[in-house]
Formats: structure tokens, C-alpha cells, sequence
């Protein structure tokens, strides 16, 4: 007793044991799981950064020179660091957008997400990556978000149409899983009992379902909604009538064609002519010994070959020179080289242009002025006064109106634009053009000017219709791209200036351009579609699992049949008296207690059937039956049978069991018989 008492404890002491194991193992599971899920989130994150940071970066390819420009300054080496931040947001995206994919189809197919340790550490070096680049744009270049905005003005048309397309496919799996929660709901209420509806009421697991169901389908309907009448809100000025379109804004070459020469230089200038330059754009520095020249930075560095010629003099102005050593400069070879290209997108130079670009120099402001006259081209610039200490450091403005006037061109050509001693130029050059920067329009009526040379960034935000309704002449810089341009040809701009002077001079008809009868015929058709073929695919999903539901309920109806007559009829079999036949006490009933317990399933039968082991010899194992208190003589005890083998049915019915037993008298069985069916 006292070892049972023991085994029983230590069984106990086990049984809790494991308990306590399976609930640490489980508890660290959950653990694991909700570690796993905080990554799903980062992931979507992750997707939704780099997506915004490579629009961004692909919708400012028009600012890329001036960024890796403002790079060269800082570092000293040219590179294109505009097409490698491109390039990093595009593997970003790529990179989340495919993990994003493998995650959905996991879930998709019922398996959870389990992330490696190197993509969660990927995921989370993206999420900081976009975050810091953004900082930079939103500290240093919140100009780019104005540019993003402005490609909206002419994307967005088709961005609504591209919008519902994306929607009408993740309607798919939005269909299926609302479907699916309603099948869920349907068959929870099949199969509850009263009781069951009781306790569901208490806990609102069917109102929860419902809950989901409202949380998925309703924020994407809303989303639908508002994109089928987004068109409603949106503001292009490329969907207007043709008869109300402009004429195509007249070109600036800026630098004259730097895609197409080294910029500033002749070849430069007499390219942009031969495209079709309406006018060439420059800018003006003085050398020490007073003679007009034309660059752009303030060093030599980038498009000379003074590190070759002065290395100690590489950083110092250019008015710090006198013409005689700028000359003898080298201006074109940096242009030939493929490291050092300005532009990612230049097409490939022809031997001969190479060979022109390899023996240019900086030309004087007076070359400028012969090509400007001889081609009856404008010339707008702008005038860099001169360091400290310079000879002409209050002068420059004489100096340059001197020249200009020496080279007999005619002054309606010039737009001046420099703001320095206004008054001065109009007494000496009453036929100068003089242009204004983005100021109100009152300031431009009493300065008497009636053009503006401004940033295209700043232009759309501010005063367009101002300016237009004015009647001032606008020039907006620096436009390369053909979207851009189309934007300020819809826009009734009357110049840009322009990098791309190869391109944007062939182009005759602005891009994006609709009227607004077809984008409302466009705006209609793809409602209709859309919504044609979500009412299609929801349909199709919600025929689909009333399907299993109604399978479900005929598969439940016909168990839950045969249950209840398996039921009815173990219970009609036990409800059954059992038959009582006389019988002498020796039959072969004495068997019964050396049985298996497979004979013992009904009490009163005997079952014959082979058992699934082989049955051991049964020795001594019959009890004796005692006569009634009229015998006698006690019985003498049985012989010992042995039972190896399950008797077979043949067997059975001929096999005849011999005993010995001893002649007794006796009137009537004293126990009850047994009936022993044929098997």
C-alpha cells in the first residue's frame, strides 16, 4: 500500500513536471511569435519609405546636375552621386517590395512569417537609410518636394487611372478574406448550441468577426470611393482645349548645349544655335586686366585644366587671373573625358566633336556678342561682380554695358538682368531689356519692367496667374525635362531655359496633353470597368464559400444522422432483458472467467471470434462450481484445458469438450444459464 502511495506521488510530481515544461515552452512561443510580428509592421514601413524616397528622387531627375554639382563643391571629386542615390532607392524598394510579396503569400497560404536575423537587420538598416535621407531632402533641398508636387500636376491623371487598377487587384484578397468571415460566422451559428449562444453572447465572438469584417472592407471601399472621384479635385494644365493651348515656349540654351559641348565655351553656343536657340544664356565674370570672359563657378577647377597648368591655384577666383594666363586654358578636354561628363543621359560624342571639344578655351563675353549678332539671337546672363581689391570692384557694371555697346549689337537682344546700377544701363542703353526676378507685380510696373527670369520651382506655387493676367514675359530655368516642359507649355510659359536643348527643340506637341471631354470619357470607363470587376470578383468569391458552407452543413447533417442511430441503437441493445435458457451448471459457460476481455464487451454472449493475439495455455484457472445444498458429493476438480489456438467455425461446431466428472444427482441448476449464440 505504501509503495502504490509513493508511485502515485512521483507519478503526480511527473505529471506536473511536464505541465509546468509544456507552459514554459508555450509562454516562450507566444514570445517568440509576438517578436516575429513586430516585424511585420517594420516591414510595411520599410516598403512604404523606400517607395516614397525613389518617387521623390525619380520625379527630381530635372535638379540631378545641380546636386552633383553642389557635391563636387563640397568634395572636390565629380561623380554622379544623383543616379547612385537613385539606384540605392530602387534596391530599397525592390528589396521590400519582393520580401513585402513573400510575406503576403505566407500569410496567404496560412504560414506565419518567420524573418531570418539578416533581414530584420536589413528592414531595419532601410527604415534608417530612407529616414536620414529624407532628413537631408526636407534640411537641404525642400525645393525637391515643390518638384514632386509639380510632376502631380501632370501625372496625376494617370496615377488615378494606375490607383484603380492597383485597388480592383487587392480587391482580391480583401474579397476572399471578408467572404471567408462571413462563411466563419455562418457555420460558428450552424453549429452552436443553446448553451453555447448563451456563453458567445457574453464574450461577442461573432460580433468580433463582424468587426474585422467591417475594419477590412470598409477603409478599402472609403479608399475606392475617393479615387473613382478623385478627378473631381484634380487641377492639370494639360487637360484644356487645343484651341485655348499656347504656343510652344522659345528656348535658352543655358551655357549654350552642355549636352552637347563643354558649357561656355563656342562650341557650346554654336550648337544651341544650330538647334534652334531663340536666345543662349550665360554668365560673366571680369579678369583682373578688365576683359568680360565666361564661367560659371567661382574656380577654374571643373572645366579647365588648371590643376594641370597651377595646382596651388586651383581654388582662387577666376577674376584673380589675367586674361592673358586664362586664355591659354584648356576648356573642353574634362568634357571628352567619361568620368567627368556633366550629364548621365549625354549621348555618345562623334569623333569630330570630340576632337572640336578637346581645343576649346574660355571665349570672351565680346565672342558671344559676334555669334549673337551674326545668328539675331537674345543673350540674358548673369554678372558676377569681381572679389575685393579688384580694379573693377565698383566699375564692372561700365565695363560690361561698354562692351556690349562696343560689339554694334542691337540692344533689343540684350535681356539685362543683373540688378546693379539700373539707372546707369537705361541712360547708356535705353534698347536693353531689362528683367526682373520673382518679385509682386507692382514692384515689376514701377521699375518698368516687363520680364521675369525666374525659378520654375518658385514660379507655379507663387503668382503664375498673377504674372499672366500682367501680361508679363515669363522665362523659367532650368527646365531639361520633357514633362517640365510640357507642364510650362500647357502653362502658356513664354521661354525656358534649357539643358536639353537636343531634345526639347524637337518636340511639337506637349506631353500628357487631353482634353477634358476624353479624360472625362477615360474618368467614366474606368469607374465602370472597376467597378464591374470588383462586383464580379466578390460575387465569385461569395458563391465560392457558399459552396463549403453548404457542403459543410450536409456533411454535419448526415454524421450528425448516423450518430443518432448509432446512439439509438446502443441504447435499444442495452434497454434489452437478457435471455434466460435452463441449462446444466457444466457447460462450456465455466470458461468464461479465462476469457479476454474482447468476449466480455456483452454480458451473457459469447464471442468466438479469433482474438488479435495468441491466447496462453489456461491452467488451473477454472473455478469450480458448487451443487445446490441437495448434492451430495462435492464435484471433483476439472481437467486442465488448453486453449492454444481460437477454435475455428468448423471447429467450433464439431469439437466436443471431454471431462470428467462423477455421477451426481441433481435436481436444478441453483445459477442462472448462459446463452451462447452461433457466432
Amino acid at each position: 500500500m505504501v509503495k502504490e502511495l509513493v508511485l502515485e506521488e512521483k507519478s503526480k510530481g511527473i505529471v506536473s513536471l511536464e505541465i509546468d515544461i509544456r507552459f514554459i515552452l508555450d509562454e516562450g512561443e507566444d514570445m517568440k511569435e509576438e517578436k516575429e510580428q513586430l516585424f511585420c509592421p517594420c516591414l510595411v514601413i520599410s516598403f512604404v519609405l523606400s517607395l516614397m524616397l525613389l518617387f521623390l528622387w525619380i520625379e527630381t531627375s530635372n535638379e540631378y546636375f545641380n546636386f552633383d554639382w553642389v557635391n563636387f563643391l563640397g568634395t572636390g571629386y565629380w561623380f554622379f552621386w544623383s543616379i547612385f542615390i537613385l539606384s540605392l532607392a530602387g534596391i530599397l524598394t525592390a528589396y521590400s517590395s519582393l520580401l513585402l510579396l513573400l510575406g503576403f503569400l505566407l500569410l496567404w497560404e496560412g504560414i506565419e512569417l518567420y524573418l531570418h536575423l539578416c533581414h530584420k537587420i536589413l528592414i531595419l538598416l532601410v527604415i534608417l537609410a530612407c529616414v536620414i535621407l529624407m532628413f537631408i531632402i526636407c534640411k537641404f533641398w525642400k525645393e525637391r518636394w515643390l518638384v514632386a508636387g509639380l510632376s502631380l500636376q501632370i501625372f496625376a491623371p494617370y496615377m488615378h487611372l494606375v490607383s484603380i487598377t492597383v485597388m480592383v487587384i487587392l480587391f482580391w484578397p480583401v474579397a476572399i478574406y471578408v467572404a471567408r468571415l462571413e462563411r466563419e460566422v455562418r457555420m460558428r451559428r450552424y453549429r452552436m448550441t443553446h448553451s453555447e449562444k448563451k456563453r458567445l453572447k457574453k464574450c461577442n465572438v461573432i460580433a468580433r468577426l463582424r468587426g474585422l469584417q467591417v475594419a477590412v472592407g470598409l477603409p478599402f471601399l472609403l479608399i475606392l470611393l475617393s479615387l473613382c472621384l478623385m478627378p473631381l479635385g484634380i487641377y492639370s494644365p494639360c487637360i484644356q482645349e487645343k484651341e485655348n493651348l499656347g504656343p510652344k515656349p522659345t528656348i535658352f540654351g543655358h551655357r549654350g548645349a552642355p549636352m552637347l559641348g563643354p558649357e561656355n565655351t563656342m562650341m557650346s553656343f554654336e550648337k544651341a544655335v544650330e538647334h534652334g536657340a531663340h536666345g543662349l544664356e550665360t554668365d560673366i565674370h571680369l579678369s583682373y586686366d578688365r576683359v568680360p570672359f565666361l564661367m560659371h563657378d567661382f574656380d577654374l577647377r571643373r572645366t579647365t585644366n588648371i590643376w594641370e597648368v597651377q595646382p596651388e591655384s586651383a581654388f582662387k577666383n577666376p577674376a584673380a587671373f589675367s586674361w592673358d594666363f586664362l586664355s591659354t586654358l584648356n576648356a573642353g578636354k574634362w568634357f571628352v573625358k567619361p568620368e567627368l561628363r556633366p550629364f548621365y543621359n549625354m549621348k555618345p560624342l562623334s569623333k569630330a566633336d570630340k576632337e572640336r571639344a578637346r581645343n576649346q578655351s574660355i571665349p570672351t563675353l565680346a565672342d558671344l556678342l559676334t555669334l549673337a549678332k551674326k545668328e539675331r539671337k537674345f543673350v540674358i546672363f548673369d554678372l558676377h561682380g569681381p572679389p575685393p581689391k579688384h580694379p573693377l570692384r565698383h566699375t564692372f557694371v561700365c565695363q560690361v554695358v561698354s562692351v556690349i555697346l562696343a560689339s554694334k549689337i542691337e540692344q533689343h537682344l540684350i535681356f539685362w538682368l543683373p540688378t546693379h546700377d539700373r539707372q546707369y544701363v537705361r541712360s547708356m542703353a535705353p534698347g536693353f531689356q531689362h528683367v526682373g526676378r520673382l518679385v509682386s507685380v507692382k514692384t515689376l510696373a514701377k521699375n518698368n519692367i516687363s520680364i521675369i527670369n525666374v525659378d520654375y520651382k518658385k514660379l507655379f506655387p507663387n503668382g503664375l496667374r498673377d504674372y499672366k493676367a500682367a501680361n508679363i514675359h515669363i522665362n523659367v530655368y532650368t527646365v531639361n525635362e520633357p514633362w517640365l516642359f510640357s507642364l510650362a507649355w500647357c502653362s502658356r510659359i513664354n521661354s525656358v531655359t534649357t539643358d536639353n536643348i537636343g531634345l526639347l527643340s524637337q518636340l511639337n506637341h506637349p506631353h500628357f496633353f487631353m482634353t477634358p471631354k476624353f479624360y472625362m470619357f477615360i474618368w467614366l470607363l474606368a469607374d465602370i470597368i472597376s467597378v464591374l470587376f470588383i462586383v464580379a470578383i466578390f460575387c465569385f468569391h461569395w458563391r465560392r464559400e457558399t459552396k463549403k458552407e453548404k457542403l459543410f452543413e450536409t456533411s454535419s447533417t448526415l454524421t450528425d444522422t448516423q450518430s443518432r442511430r448509432e446512439n439509438e441503437e446502443d441504447l435499444h441493445i442495452a434497454m434489452k432483458p437478457p435471455a434466460r435458457v435452463v441449462e446444466s451448471p457444466w457447460t462450456l459457460a465455466a470458461l468464461y472467467p479465462a476469457l479476454s476481455k474482447s468476449g466480455k464487451e456483452h454480458q451473457g454472449r459469447f464471442n468466438f471470434a479469433a482474438p488479435s493475439k495468441e491466447l496462453l495455455p489456461i491452467k488451473n484457472a477454472v473455478t469450480p462450481l458448487k451443487p445446490s445444498k441437495h448434492d451430495i458429493q462435492p464435484p471433483m476438480p476439472t481437467t486442465v484445458f488448453e486453449l492454444t489456438q481460437a477454435p475455428s467455425r468448423q471447429a467450433t461446431s464439431k469439437a466436443t469438450f471431454q471431462t470428467t466428472l462423477p455421477t451426481l444427482k441433481v435436481d436444478k441448476p441453483t445459477m442462472p444459464s448462459i446463452e451462447v449464440p452461433y457466432p
